[in-house]
């Protein structure tokens, strides 16, 4: 098992690292700057949740353990871990068509709604996963 003692980390390759889903009480941090940007955290055994300079960017329910998120060139990619299957919700351009890759595996072409809400259910079983979100 694989969390993030910090809450949340910047990582060697510009990416960021954040959730705990093994705490029985929420925690959260508050004003975490990496690469021009602030983020802010909670996370406990039921939801993990991220924000990116006060706007929405993550949630699952239960609660996981995100590693090596990064977003560029309409590309987002990360490894997701956690102790049962979670809804995965990612903040992302408004109405966008999206493929989506969960485990390697290409799932198919989502697209967001109006808020830019984005939302996948992932298969965990104790091993990350890797899920890439790539604009069509």
């Amino acid at each position: 098992m694989s969390t993030v003692s910090e809450l949340i980390r910047s990582e060697a390759d510009g990416s960021i690292s954040f959730g705990d889903y093994t705490l029985g009480a929420k925690a959260k941090l508050d004003n975490f700057d990496h690469a021009g940007a602030t983020y802010k955290v909670k996370t406990f055994r039921e939801i993990t949740k991220l924000e990116k300079n006060g706007m929405f960017a993550y949630e699952s329910v239960p609660g996981t353990a995100v590693t090596n998120m990064s977003a560029a060139d309409g590309v987002v990619s990360f490894s997701v871990e956690g102790p049962e299957d979670a809804e995965i919700t990612l903040g992302l351009e408004e109405e966008t068509s999206y493929e989506v890759s969960i485990g390697g595996s290409a799932v198919g072409t989502m697209t967001t709604n109006l808020g830019g809400k984005l939302t996948i259910s992932v298969e965990l079983n104790g091993e990350p996963v890797a899920v890439e979100i790539k604009k069509a």
